[in-house]
C-alpha cells in the first residue's frame, strides 16, 4: 500500500557546526529500511512523467518498485541500463527542477526522493557487489573520446558496450573531469568517482592521463595518424570569466576554477599535501550558482574566519541548487545579496585587503527572464577580505577549435553541433556537455554523450 505522508524520508546529516570543518560527506544516504519506506511514496503513475523529466530516461517507478520490495540489485540494474554514474547523478543532479518536478506527489507535499533513492542503491551495490562487468567482443573500430567528465564517461560507457575500442584523453593526470576538480569531497567523494571510472576500465576503456589535445595531439593526428574512426569531445567548460573590475590581479584573487582545482585535484584540504594555497581569513566569493556555493564552503572548511557570498541579485534569482544555499547558510556562510563589487582593494604591498561593493536593487527583467539588478547610487561599501574568488560564469577553451580544421563554434566559443546527432561540423566528429551548451549540469552532459554515442555507432555502421 502506497505511503501517503506528503513529506520525503529525511536524510540524516552531519551537524553544520561539526561538517563546517571537515571535508566528510554532508548528507550520509538513507539506510535500507528508510530507502524501501521512501519507495512507498511512489504512485508508479502510468504515464510515468517523472522520466520525461530525466536527460538519461532512466526508469524511475520501475526501479523504486523494486527499492520497494527489498531488491536492490535488480533495482540497480533497472538504473545502470539507462544510466553509467548512478552514485554520482544520486549526489549532483538537480532532480528538484528535473525527474522530482514532474513527480504526481509534488503537487500535494513533496515529490518522491528520487535523487535520495538511486544514490542509496548505487551505494548499496558498490557496498556489497564485487562483480566485474563482462567485457564485450570487440568490433574492430576504435573511438576516441577527449576529455573524461560526465559526458565523455557517459558516451564512453556506451561505446564500450558496443563493442567499440575506446580511449579516453585527458589533460589532467586524473581521470574524471569536473567531477573530480570542481566538486567538492564533501558533496561527492572522490572514491565513489573512481569506482564509476574502474567500472568503464572493465569494460575495455582505456584512459590516457597528461593528454592535452590540442598540443600533444591533435584531433587530425587522433584520424588521420592513429586509426581513430570517430572523436568525441567532451572537454568541458574550464575558461574562467573575469569581471574586468581594478584589482582583479592582485595576490589573492582566484577564479573559482583555480581554486577549487587546487582544493580538490591537488588536494589542499588534506593536511599531508603540500598544495599552495593561500591561507585565508576572510573570502568573499562573487557569485550564486552552485560553484560559488562549493568555493565558500570549501573555504570555511579550509579555515577561514569568515567567508562572504556577494550576489548582484536577490536570493530568489540565485542559480544555485536550493539545498546548497541552504547547507551554506547553516554552515556560517554569510550573503551579502543585492551587492555587485566595483574593485578589490590593494593593501599596498600588492595583495587583497578588501572588495568595494554597491548596493543594488531589481529592476525590470532582462533577456534571461530575471530582474536586471540597477546600481543604488552613493552606496558603496568595503568588506575587508583578504581573498577573492571570482565564481561568475565559464566558458569552453579555445584549444581544441583553434588546432582542428572543420570546427565552428558560436560566438560564445561553444562548439555549433547537429541537434539530432551531436555531430559537429567535421565528419566524424562529434561533441557534447559544456563544450556544446556552456556551463551546465551533470546528467544534461551525460544526455548529451549518451546521444552522441549512439550518433557514432550508427555512423560507424553505415561507414
Amino acid at each position: 500500500m502506497a505511503n501517503m505522508s506528503l513529506e520525503k524520508i529525511k536524510m540524516p546529516e552531519q551537524a553544520p557546526d561539526i561538517r563546517n570543518k571537515n571535508f566528510e560527506e554532508v548528507a550520509m544516504g538513507y539506510t535500507g529500511e528508510m530507502a524501501m519506506e521512501e519507495a512507498t511514496r511512489c504512485l508508479n503513475c502510468k504515464h510515468k512523467p517523472c522520466v520525461s523529466g530525466c536527460p538519461v530516461n532512466v526508469r524511475i517507478p520501475e526501479f523504486i518498485a523494486e527499492v520497494a520490495k527489498g531488491d536492490f540489485m535488480e533495482a540497480y540494474k533497472v538504473i545502470t541500463s539507462t544510466n553509467a554514474l548512478p552514485a554520482v547523478c544520486g549526489r549532483v543532479c538537480p532532480q528538484e527542477s528535473q525527474c522530482e518536478a514532474k513527480c504526481v506527489r509534488g503537487v500535494k507535499g513533496e515529490a518522491v526522493a528520487i535523487g535520495r533513492l538511486e544514490r542509496f542503491v548505487a551505494d548499496w551495490y558498490m557496498k556489497n557487489v564485487n562483480e566485474t562487468p563482462e567485457k564485450p567482443v570487440s568490433n574492430g573500430k576504435k573511438v576516441a573520446i577527449i576529455g573524461s567528465g560526465p559526458s565523455s564517461l557517459a558516451c564512453a560507457g556506451d561505446l564500450a558496450k558496443l563493442g567499440y575500442d575506446v580511449t579516453v584523453f585527458e589533460a589532467f593526470h586524473q581521470a574524471g573531469g569536473v567531477l573530480v576538480y570542481g566538486i567538492p569531497e564533501f558533496r561527492l567523494p572522490k572514491g565513489i568517482v573512481q569506482k564509476e571510472i574502474d567500472t568503464l576500465a572493465a569494460l575495455g576503456v582505456k584512459f590516457m592521463t597528461n593528454m592535452v589535445i590540442g598540443m600533444v595531439l591533435s584531433v587530425d593526428e587522433l584520424m588521420d595518424d592513429m586509426g581513430f574512426e570517430a572523436v568525441f569531445i567532451g572537454t568541458g567548460a574550464g575558461l574562467p570569466s573575469f569581471m574586468g573590475i581594478p584589482g582583479e590581479a592582485l595576490v589573492g584573487v582566484y577564479s573559482a576554477n583555480e581554486y577549487l582545482t587546487r582544493i580538490n585535484l591537488m588536494k589542499a584540504y588534506i593536511s599531508e599535501f603540500d598544495t599552495p594555497i593561500r591561507q585565508s581569513k576572510a573570502v568573499a566569493v562573487v557569485g550564486g550558482g552552485n560553484v560559488a556555493m562549493d568555493a565558500a564552503r570549501c573555504a570555511k572548511r579550509l579555515g577561514a574566519e569568515k567567508v562572504y557570498i556577494v550576489y548582484r541579485r536577490s536570493e530568489a534569482e540565485m542559480p544555485a541548487r536550493l539545498e546548497e544555499v541552504h547547507h551554506a547558510k547553516e554552515e556560517g556562510i554569510e550573503f551579502h545579496l543585492l551587492r555587485n563589487p566595483i574593485q578589490i582593494l590593494d593593501g599596498g604591498n600588492g595583495q587583497v585587503c578588501g572588495i568595494e561593493c554597491l548596493k543594488m536593487e531589481l529592476g525590470e527583467p532582462d533577456a534571461s527572464g530575471r530582474r536586471r539588478p540597477v546600481p543604488i547610487e552613493g552606496s558603496n561599501y568595503v568588506i575587508d577580505v583578504d581573498t577573492v574568488v571570482m565564481s561568475i560564469g565559464t566558458a569552453p577553451n579555445p584549444l581544441i577549435r583553434s588546432t582542428t580544421k572543420g570546427l565552428e563554434s558560436n560566438r560564445r566559443g561553444c562548439l555549433v553541433v547537429n541537434e539530432e546527432t551531436n555531430q559537429t561540423t567535421r565528419e566524424g566528429v562529434y561533441a557534447g556537455g559544456d563544450a556544446v551548451t556552456g556551463a551546465a549540469t551533470v546528467i544534461l552532459a551525460m544526455g548529451a554523450g549518451k546521444k552522441a554515442a549512439a550518433s557514432i555507432d550508427e555512423y560507424l555502421k553505415n561507414k
